[in-house]
């Protein structure tokens, strides 16, 4: 097993630098048609860890990519957005992202219905072993993030055993997730077709800031990049030093504001860094997305992909394959209820996978999903994420209460 991070990095950039340069060869077209890079950006690192070449555990990969290239990333890709664009997407966008807020809280309870038919001792048990105990800080991650997750931990006292359990069932299933949806933007049109969807908004803004992109396109030199990096590297270093006095201040004088995600530096850390780029896209240094402040943006959302896909170890499904039927179950009435919802309002496809991601993923794929469909819709990700830390701890204690009331 390689456990030097150096190593990892390296394979994980090899991985990057052959899907890439496939993809850009004529003979893979057909394939990559088929099959998204960014899917293989985020499936092939995932196979380094199934097969127990690398341990995501012993690895700092991933709270690097998260905690640094992740804001990084955030700042250079809302540089040079256009607010107004972004505003007329339209209520669309809202409703799917509270659809799936809705479809993890009962989601979760149906899924000890369903199963309490045929297999009642499978999310049973009592006091801290009591399945649905577990499953409330899934639905805390899954609405929200990691810190509603802990909340729920804190609140329902699960077992340490289960609890365990649970966070590996809440990342495969959300990570399998992750991978359809990713196969999905690259049908995005069919789906639309399907939804008989008006995607014009979304179409219009990417049309818009492609249009800007090219019309200040030039030939990047040395002191562009630099001054690119700037840009990102200082907003970032600047929102971890407000972040690290904010999150601390408004634990020891309003803990009450803990339920709102307040507490934790990570929600100020995306929601800084992104509101210095939306700062920035009102300067001349918005006029740097022609030289490549989103390619490097989007540099960094790659390797963050690949950091997440190293997370996911296909094979632990297998540990406990009947609360991994639960948790897909639990997804698929979640999956379920956007597609019949986003059926009825003729949602974009775009809106069904960034509102789905912004409550199962958070901030960290988020993002990722909506700048698979072009790299200036990534705030929009951001933005419905950050909604979903806000209302996470309410809906997973909701969704606890439903699962204790259901469990047989």
């Amino acid at each position: 097993m390689v456990t030097n991070d150096a190593v990892v990095l390296g394979m994980l950039m090899i991985l990057l630098g052959a899907i890439f340069y496939t993809s850009s060869t004529p003979k893979f077209a057909k394939f990559y048609k088929i099959v998204p890079a960014l899917l293989l950006c985020y499936f092939l690192p995932s196979l380094l860890t199934t097969s127990g070449l690398v341990d995501p555990k012993n690895s700092q990969l991933y709270f690097v990519a998260s905690r640094y290239f992740l804001p990084a990333s955030l700042v250079l890709l809302t540089l040079s957005i256009d607010l107004k664009e972004v505003f007329k997407l339209g209520p669309k966008a809202l409703i799917m992202f509270f659809t799936g807020t809705v479809g993890v809280i009962l989601g979760g309870p149906i899924a000890i219905l369903i199963t309490s038919t045929f297999a009642p001792d499978l999310v049973g048990g009592a006091g801290p072993e009591a399945v649905w105990r577990g499953m409330t800080t899934i639905a805390g991650s899954w609405i929200g993030g990691g810190a509603n997750q802990a909340a729920m931990y804190e609140v329902f006292e699960p077992s340490d055993s289960l609890y365990s359990i649970m966070i590996t069932v809440d990342v495969i299933v959300a990570e399998v997730w992750m991978a359809i949806l990713l196969l999905g933007v690259g049908k995005s049109d069919q789906l639309d077709n399907y939804f008989k969807a008006d995607s014009s908004a979304v179409t219009s803004l990417k049309n818009k800031m492609q249009n800007f992109s090219t019309k200040i396109a030039k030939v990047s030199t040395f002191p562009d990049f630099v001054i690119i990096l700037g840009f990102a590297l200082g907003a970032t270093g600047l929102s971890h030093l407000i972040a690290d006095f904010m999150a601390p201040f408004i634990e020891n004088n309003y803990p009450y504001l803990a339920k709102f995600s307040l507490t934790s530096k990570f929600f100020w850390l995306i929601v800084l860094a992104t509101t210095f780029g939306i700062i920035l896209s009102f300067t001349k240094a918005r006029q740097y997305e022609g030289a490549g402040a989103s390619k490097i943006g989007s540099v960094f959302i790659y390797f963050l992909v690949a950091t997440i896909g190293m997370k996911m170890n296909v094979l632990e499904i297998f540990d406990n394959p009947g609360l991994f039927g639960v948790g897909a179950i639990w997804m698929a009435f979640h999956v379920l209820l956007l597609f019949i919802v986003g059926k009825i309002i003729k949602a974009p496809f775009f809106f069904l996978a960034v509102g789905s991601k912004a409550n199962i993923g958070g901030a960290a794929s988020a993002p990722v999903i909506a700048a698979a469909f072009h790299p200036s819709l990534a705030p929009v990700g951001v933005l419905l994420a950050v909604l979903g830390y806000a209302l996470g701890t309410y809906g997973a204690s909701i969704c606890g209460l439903l699962m204790q009331m259901i469990t047989p």
